[in-house]
């Protein structure tokens, strides 16, 4: 019998009972925060679910009980995530069994439905504020997508010379801020920063003209490596817990000058916004599929031979409620897996809570890039948005939100929203910004 969730699904929702994504939350009455799985418009309250023995028939050198409760009673998912793969499966396996209708899982919330009391292990999703899922050391900002290295080249070095020498033998990267995550939801100041416009023989320190989103997707690591020691690539699977939609905010004009030598800094530092629910790769594993060839071939501790795969995850891009870009996660030419051993080749060490971005993430047609100095060609073209209204780059008051999901309707493992709007880069811009948009709504 087909799996057929205790609440109602509906067909378009990111969050089946083939996804259970983890999240972490407070309700808005409380501001204590919370574990839960996201269950079509319904959180699941994973310590309320411990407390009342959901996790008591897991196989209990796995993941026992007492295990759960102690996980699931922390405010972020870096303890859950350390227990390691076969706890986690263990887990989803009670998650999933307890929430089908079908299923025979924990009678204390088939009673509490039966009595009206279903409030006790589960709230609805409109009733929760979402907070960061875990504790976030380091970030780490991949390059892996071909098409948008190549476009980027073109851009800034004419055609013929897209790629730098490297880029097909290493997965480049940068290191970018963590403490400028913020979780889909918050808002994004305009950065201010120093940049030379092109009419410009000097500098100036003022407000990003050339604000640009980034469409990225990220993967928090789930245990630490040893200094010294770098990840074999058969092994680089079991430190990734799951995925997040990343927006990657970049002031373009500020980066144009600041990059050389050294690479992003202040154009890349000011936001990054992360969707809040982690969708984990045991949902993701029926849609594995072909990673794209390689060449020339990589060095031996990037070949992954029979092994190299990727995931098929449809991406979308909205500004202001129209989609510009929809794109998919399996054009990257760099692996999750391959960013893993490149980053630890050297013997750094990664974390439990460390998140790795993939960068952009472009395809072969223009209406599958994804940021909009590619979209709009570096200012050459304008983008059309549903109002009829054009864009080049983010104007203050755009609204961005980063979608994507894999698998069909009725069974979507999706990842929620990712969005983030853009405020005026000073406190006068805001007040003027919300007093204007007060104005407009009395008289409507």
């Amino acid at each position: 019998m087909a799996r057929e969730a205790i609440v109602d699904v509906e067909g378009e929702s990111d969050f089946s009972l083939e996804n259970l994504p983890y999240g972490v939350f407070r309700l808005r009455s409380d501001a204590r925060a919370q574990i839960g799985v996201a269950i079509g418009a319904y959180v699941l309250k994973l310590a309320a679910c411990a407390e009342g023995g959901l996790f008591d028939e897991c196989h209990a050198e796995v993941f026992s009980a007492a295990a759960a409760r102690r996980v699931f009673g922390q405010p972020t998912l870096n303890a859950f995530m350390e227990l390691g793969r076969p706890a986690w499966t263990e887990a989803r396996r009670a998650i999933q069994t307890a929430l089908d209708k079908h299923g025979s899982g924990f009678a204390l919330l088939r009673e509490a439905f039966a009595s009206g009391e279903a409030n006790r292990f589960l709230c609805r999703a409109e009733d929760v504020v979402m907070l960061l899922p875990v504790h976030i050391g380091d970030y780490t900002d991949f390059y892996a997508s071909l098409q948008h290295a190549s476009n980027l080249g073109a851009m800034m070095r004419g055609p013929g010379n897209e790629l730098m020498p490297n880029w097909r033998h290493l997965p480049v990267a940068y290191h970018g801020r963590a403490s400028s995550i913020v979780v889909s939801g918050t808002d994004v100041r305009r950065p201010r920063g120093q940049l030379r416009p092109d009419e410009a023989d000097e500098p100036v320190y003022a407000p990003s003209r050339l604000l640009d989103l980034e469409l990225e997707v990220g993967v928090l690591i789930a245990r630490d490596s040893k200094r010294g020691e770098p990840v074999p690539i058969g092994q680089a699977r079991d430190y990734l817990f799951g995925l997040v939609l990343v927006n990657d905010w970049s002031a373009r004009d500020v980066q144009k000058w600041e990059y050389q030598p050294l690479g992003p800094f202040n154009a890349k530092n000011f936001a990054t916004t992360l969707s809040p629910w982690v969708v984990t790769l045991e949902a993701l594993e029926p849609h594995r599929v072909a990673a794209p060839a390689q060449q020339p071939p990589v060095l031996s501790y990037l070949d992954e031979g029979e092994q190299r795969s990727t995931l098929d995850i449809a991406l979308r891009v909205l500004l202001n409620d129209t989609v510009v870009s929809r794109t998919n996660f399996r054009y990257l030419y760099w692996t999750l897996e391959q960013m893993v051993v490149h980053h630890t080749s050297t013997g750094c060490n990664l974390r439990c809570g460390d998140l790795l971005a993939s960068g952009t993430i472009s395809g072969p047609e223009p209406s599958s890039y994804g940021s909009l100095i590619e979209l709009c060609w570096r200012g050459t073209r304008d983008i059309v948005l549903d109002d009829g209204s054009t864009r080049k780059f983010l104007l203050d008051g755009d609204a961005v939100s980063l979608r994507g999901r894999a698998g069909a309707r009725g069974r979507y493992v999706g990842f929620g929203r990712c969005d983030g709007r853009i405020l005026p880069a000073t406190e006068e811009g805001v007040a003027a910004a919300a007093a204007a948009a007060a104005a407009a709504g009395s008289k409507s």
